[in-house]
């Protein structure tokens, strides 16, 4: 009998920049709030989740949710484009999480394409899934891409697939760095669906397991 071959190691992520790690603390903090059921935090993630799917910059009632001064303390950074990024990330995760006792953000878990995939059944490609994903990299505005992604993160909480958001906050940032962000954003994301592959089957269980494990496991919030 011959033995499968190793599944490949995951491409090595670059290091977080200024808005990845603050959407990383923010909704860390928000998450570990919510699923202690903290009042606070509970009504911080009502109030967020109004803001998902839509341009977040338009809408009042989410300004002071976030702790935004480490963003402005960095020059470097564009003001707008990261107050976007960062209130997208923590829009999208608030619906992501709603009702939801595990966490739906984890530090270091899958990327977007990765996370789509595992939508997917076994070694097929969904074309549903795959369509909705592709509409989501070819979105033209920020608006659209939020409202595309929202679909997406529905079909993700029905099946409680967590997703990076410090990540994702930091790739929405890229996404609109003008004229190089939006294609380097779409080339990770296509990366991480094609990198993730399910393993066959344990002839032991007649179960099969992910070729990820680190999302699976529990990380600090």
């Amino acid at each position: 009998m011959t033995t499968a071959p190793p599944a490949p190691a995951p491409a090595q992520r670059r290091p977080l920049g200024p808005v990845g790690i603050l959407a990383g603390r923010e909704i860390g903090r928000l998450q570990k709030g919510y699923l202690d059921d903290r009042p606070d935090a509970v009504a911080a993630l009502a109030r967020l989740r109004r803001g998902a799917g839509k341009d977040t910059s338009t809408i009042p009632d989410l300004w002071g949710l976030l702790d935004t001064d480490r963003l402005h303390a960095d020059p470097a950074l564009h003001q707008d484009a990261a107050h976007t990024a960062l209130y997208t990330a923590a829009t999208l995760y608030s619906l992501h999480q709603q009702s939801r006792g595990t966490r739906m953000h984890r530090p270091g878990g899958d990327e977007l394409g990765t996370a789509v995939r595992r939508l997917m059944p076994g070694s097929d490609m969904d074309e549903p899934t795959r369509k909705r994903f592709v509409r989501a990299g070819s979105a033209a505005t920020m608006p659209v891409l939020a409202t595309r992604l929202r679909e997406i993160v529905l079909l993700l909480r029905r099946e409680e697939i967590a997703l990076d958001y410090a990540l994702l906050a930091e790739q929405l940032y890229q996404w609109q760095q003008r004229p190089w962000g939006p294609d380097s954003v779409r080339r990770s994301w296509g990366r991480s669906l094609h990198a993730y592959r399910a393993r066959p089957a344990d002839p032991a269980s007649g179960t099969s397991t992910d070729t990820d494990t680190d999302d699976r496991k529990d990380s600090a919030p």
